[in-house]
């Protein structure tokens, strides 16, 4: 096992980033060189895979998700097998890049969220907020003989954060242009922002989620095909059907869009339930399936809109966006006509990989971690101050 003292000394690490989100489609596996910290820090991304998870286990995942399914032994098996999982995302990783496992310097995990729970609930007498994050981390070190850090969330929410987004931090240091407002979305299973005033410091990034993502788009996509496709590629389904202005009205009374940062959410809100209440009322006015996923893609874009009219302190120049969102022709359309005068680009147009963005992001805050920097964005999650987010196993 490599001994952390010697990691945090080295010139530059050999980072490996992972990250499986809201979606619960599959691992994004990131290799990266990381040198130096904080300002200083330089990273460059050296090969990236996408392992999908197979049915069986998307459908396990989404379950234990939706909270009232599981128990003890559930939770056990799946952690430990998806630290397998993302043992096997990081072993192809390595074959794919030609470099050992064992010249692997350090790996940062974000884990699979289940639950997350930022705000206050009544549990025993008490009133509790917390989140759970699975892929045992040790698994991993344990093959790869290197620190593992995961467990990112837990820090910032016992700090008063909401656990979320933590992207912010990542995308300060790489994305940040004194000369003007940038605005990175990353569109994931949800939605989520990052706003770099031109001027600002660390302390004034503002950064939360949109709402929903790809999340309600693929389900639909997934009940639209019979579970022939898990998402609408490219947006092309969407682009056939048309957007139902009655849909889309009742859709935008979401309370969730007009609450102010700092905000998070998650499956908790846009799961099956939701997508099940939204089928109901398409049934009741007579839309057909096809155009209700032509208005959740219209909704999106909206969300994204809407966050950025009411809560940036500045209409950015332009919209970097990211995620897998970032290949749906369709949504970007709509995005260009909800943001009038915006410039609507992707991270490849920055020299960055759209699908890698959030799994650099945990190789930086892992690297950040192991040399003891703080690594949250109180600004953006909330909480009291820095913090250090990520639970070390070597």
């Amino acid at each position: 096992m490599k001994d952390l003292a010697v990691v945090r000394q080295k010139p530059s690490r050999l980072v490996i980033g992972l990250m499986s989100g809201t979606s619960a489609d599959g691992i994004d596996a990131v290799l990266t060189v990381i040198s130096g910290s904080k300002e200083t820090l330089k990273v460059r991304q050296l090969s990236f895979v996408y392992l999908p998870f197979d049915a069986q286990v998307r459908q396990k995942i989404l379950k234990v998700a939706e909270g009232d399914f599981g128990g003890a032994r559930e939770l056990c098996c799946l952690n430990f097998l998806l630290g397998e999982l993302y043992t096997d995302a990081c072993l192809a990783l390595c074959r794919q890049a030609g470099v050992s496992p064992e010249e692997i310097d350090l790996v940062g995990n974000h884990g699979q969220t289940v639950w997350h729970m930022p705000l206050e609930e009544a549990y025993l007498g008490h009133a509790l907020r917390g989140t759970l994050q699975i892929g045992e981390d040790a698994v991993i070190a344990q093959t790869l003989g290197c620190p593992v850090v995961g467990d990112f969330r837990v820090r910032d929410l016992a700090a008063g954060g909401l656990g979320a987004p933590l992207v912010p931090y990542a995308d300060y240091l790489l994305y940040h242009d004194p000369s003007r407002t940038v605005a990175l979305q990353n569109i994931g299973g949800i939605g989520n922002i990052t706003i770099l005033p031109g001027n600002a410091g660390p302390e004034e990034i503002l950064a939360f989620d949109t709402g929903p993502g790809n999340m309600v788009m693929d389900a639909l996509a997934f009940r639209l095909t019979g579970g022939e496709a898990r998402f609408d590629a490219g947006g092309k389904m969407a682009a056939l059907g048309r957007v139902s202005p009655r849909l889309l009205d009742n859709m935008m009374q979401d309370a969730y869009l007009y609450r102010k940062p700092p905000k998070t959410t998650g499956r908790e809100a846009y799961g099956s339930a939701y997508v099940d209440r939204l089928l109901a009322y398409a049934r009741m006015e007579d839309i057909s399936l096809l155009d209700v996923l032509s208005t959740a893609t219209r909704f999106t874009a909206e969300t994204i809109a809407y966050g950025i009219r009411h809560f940036s302190p500045v209409y950015p120049k332009c919209l970097v966006v990211g995620g897998g969102g970032s290949h749906n022709q369709t949504l970007l359309d709509h995005l260009r006509e909800c943001l009038p005068g915006m410039d609507i680009l992707t991270n490849e147009d920055m020299g960055y990989d759209s699908d890698a963005k959030e799994a650099v992001a945990f190789a930086i805050l892992a690297n950040e971690a192991v040399m003891g920097v703080p690594n949250n964005m109180p600004s953006a999650t909330g909480a009291s101050g820095p913090v250090v987010m990520g639970k070390i196993s070597q």
